[in-house]
């Protein structure tokens, strides 16, 4: 065998390769939609009636998700089950594949151009991740249910919303007629432990007598305009 032939063979191994890799990770997305959908099926009047218990419904949820994993007849490593379990829980109780990233307190910011790209804010630098929305339908269930969490409602006769999560972060969303690449999501975060004057004065943000300043136009009930970017 002639070296070119070799190495032509080496390149359709190699290709070979690559081509599986979305296949698996297509058969594991439609594996979790299939799990999803059963344990909204087993689980329906359960997941309503325990929403003011959030530790027990999340027990029953992983319960019945091992329950279902195991009667599945696909080959799975305990590192697949951890993932599965992981991904169905946060979509049916948080957030989706974003719901890691809300916890995280070093992120201060998501952003979702769409369905297969999701970018975070860390420490003031932008960051591409690999995680991603099963589909547009995914991406829009969360978006309503971020939305409704509030009282409101986004489709295409109102296709933009501002609205807040539980803790106190921002939200914008926008559809369709409006996002022309699938639905747009943003959450700007607000810090766990928030700062105080003292700790901008220690950061050089600003100086002792900026500060005197803001607390006397506070306590005066005076008019404060803020202006610059989010992040600064």
């Amino acid at each position: 065998m002639s070296l070119q032939e070799r190495l032509a063979r080496i390149n359709n191994v190699n290709n070979h390769q690559v081509d599986t890799k979305p296949d698996i990770e297509t058969g594991m997305n439609k594996l979790k939609q299939k799990l999803h959908l059963q344990l909204i099926e087993e689980l329906g009047p359960d997941l309503e009636k325990h929403q003011k218990n959030p530790e027990l419904l999340a027990s029953k949820v992983k319960e019945k998700l091992q329950e279902l994993i195991d009667a599945e007849s696909t080959p799975l490593s305990q590192a697949d089950k951890k993932d599965i379990i992981d991904d169905v829980t946060d979509n049916v109780l948080g957030y989706g594949p974003i719901e890691r990233f809300l916890n995280d307190p070093e992120i201060t910011e998501v952003m979702v151009n769409n369905a297969e790209d999701i970018y975070i804010e860390r420490f003031g630098k932008i960051y591409p991740t690999d995680a991603r929305f099963l589909n547009e339908a995914h991406l829009r269930r969360v978006i309503d249910k971020i939305v409704g969490q509030v009282g409101r409602r986004i489709d295409e006769s109102a296709p933009m919303v501002d609205a807040r999560l539980p803790d106190g972060s921002r939200v914008n969303a926008v559809v369709h007629p409006l996002a022309l690449d699938g639905p747009i999501l943003t959450i700007r975060k607000f810090a766990r432990d928030p700062y105080m004057a003292e700790d901008l004065i220690e950061f050089g943000t600003m100086t002792s007598k900026i500060a005197q300043f803001l607390a006397a136009c506070v306590k005066g009930r005076l008019n404060i305009i803020v202006s610059g970017g989010t992040g600064t």
